[in-house]
């Protein structure tokens, strides 16, 4: 019996009208980051594993797919490699706890027959990019990419092993104002799409590294930030429970209570920070750099996008020092958030190339894409399919057909023919299910008086036309 197919956990296939709903996005995304100043480059899938490993934190490090060195490693005869002999007891669940013994060994093996991984975000190869091409980069550099990322993630609604990435990042410039534009653009590209109302929100790493240096857990920042992050996820017990298992005490924790129930006006929250902070030096430099960007944003004004401080904001992620964004669908939509990105002034050191500040931000194009199916925003002109289909009455007829075909392709407008001089209604039944409009039938007299028949599929109504008049009515459609 032949096996079922099936495809891998988190993935997914598309079918045409999918594929035309997500093209949809992607040009709508890829036109506002051209708009906007940005040039378009690609990287490859998979990258060194040390190109990767160490840049987005122990939770991140985990989830990066590893690339076996080749398909018959284990038996190449010349390979020295030993495996541990504890090795079925290092295969776990990336989500289960290990010790530092186990995870040490694991590495050690896993470094030994697994020198690449597929690439987890599009930030990191994107720093590797501009170390390794800066003597052809023109700075600041403007770019934006769109490609796949993976993720060995624990799949679920709007979370996927394999998904696109929708980036737009500024390298080589310190300037604040690159933040108020990316919110622009951020607005600019939901608005576009008709997902008016979404939340952009808004916050500093260096705040948070102020609130640690005040509690006197600057140590634990990164322990304390990833902990804070999951606010909305496990709740405030959850996070204190967190923040104690890695070694933040009770009373420091006491010292932040304020933060779990932060609200007002961003300037009220700012102030509020500005009082919290006052002894961090640090601290006061989040402070400033937020309300330079939220006065300015609110200065300029967004179209139908809204702006927050999200003092829990945090996004586990190493690399950002300065502002961080997340994008929250509108309300009443159960999503996580569908972007984020933040400032990175220290990415480029690691690959060797110091002082190049960098700033950018990402759509999440699958979740986008949930969000505006489950809120009907796609327009009826989003479509795969072909505006008209030629019924084949015959030889003679498709022929005839295939000269008119050629000249309204070249108009742009989408038409086929049905390949078969089968029955007719069939063709018709073909034409239905694909969601054709228009079906264009030719017989001997429109052969001889030079005309077409259009049938309308949605209303019934039929009519013989020439070529102009018929070109008309399919670009009217």
């Amino acid at each position: 019996m032949a096996q079922k197919p099936s495809i891998p956990k988190g993935t997914r296939d598309f079918s045409p009208v999918e594929v035309a709903k997500r093209n949809y996005i992607f040009s709508t995304i890829k036109t506002n980051f051209e708009k906007f100043g940005f040039q378009p480059i690609e990287t490859p899938s998979f990258e060194n594993s040390d190109t990767l490993m160490g840049k987005y934190g122990e939770e991140g490090d985990r989830l990066i797919f590893k690339i076996l060195n080749s398909g018959n490693f284990f038996y190449n005869k010349k390979s020295k490699v030993e495996i541990p002999e504890s090795i079925e007891e290092l295969q776990i669940n990336s989500a289960e706890t290990i010790s530092v013994e186990q995870r040490i060994e694991l590495n050690k093996f896993t470094g030994k027959i697994s020198e690449k991984a597929l690439r987890y975000d599009l930030t990191v190869p994107f720093a590797r990019y501009v170390v390794q091409h800066q003597n052809e980069i023109e700075f600041p550099f403007k770019r934006y990419q769109i490609q796949p990322v993976w993720r060995a993630d624990n799949p679920q609604k709007g979370r996927f092993r394999e998904f696109y990435q929708c980036d737009a990042d500024v390298v080589g410039s310190n300037s604040l104002w690159q933040e108020v534009e990316l919110v622009q653009l951020y607005d600019s590209v939901f608005s576009q799409l008709g997902l008016n109302g979404v939340t952009i929100k808004i916050n500093n790493r260096k705040i948070l590294s102020g609130i640690a240096e005040v509690i006197g857990a600057s140590d634990k920042l990164i322990d304390f930030t990833v902990a804070l992050d999951k606010l909305d996820k496990i709740g405030e017990d959850g996070v204190k429970k967190e923040m104690i298992e890695k070694g933040i005490s009770e009373s420091a924790i006491e010292k932040v209570q304020p933060l779990f129930n932060f609200t007002g006006t961003i300037s009220e929250k700012i102030t509020k920070l500005a009082d919290l902070l006052a002894s961090s030096e640090e601290g006061m430099k989040g402070v400033e750099e937020l309300l330079f960007i939220c006065d300015n944003v609110n200065e300029i004004g967004l179209q139908t996008a809204t702006l927050d401080l999200d003092v829990t904001l945090a996004r586990g992620l190493n690399y950002y020092t300065g502002a961080i964004f997340e994008v929250s669908a509108p309300k009443g939509v159960a999503m996580g958030s569908i972007g984020g990105g933040g400032r990175y002034d220290d990415l480029t050191g690691i690959f060797g190339l110091k002082n190049m500040s960098g700033v950018g931000i990402s759509f999440g194009l699958d979740r986008i894409a949930l969000v505006i199916e489950e809120l009907g925003l796609f327009p009826e002109t989003v479509t795969a399919t072909s505006t008209a289909l030629f019924l084949n009455f015959g030889f003679e007829e498709a022929k005839y057909a295939m000269k008119a075909i050629a000249k309204l392709r070249k108009e742009g407008i989408k038409v086929e023919m049905y390949p078969d001089a089968t029955k007719i209604g069939k063709q018709f039944q073909h034409a239905d299910k694909r969601g054709i409009p228009f079906a264009i039938l030719v017989g001997e007299e429109e052969i001889k008086n030079d005309l077409f028949g259009i049938k309308n599929l949605t209303t019934g109504e039929q009519e013989k036309v020439n070529f102009e008049e018929l070109l008309k009515r399919l670009n009217n459609k």
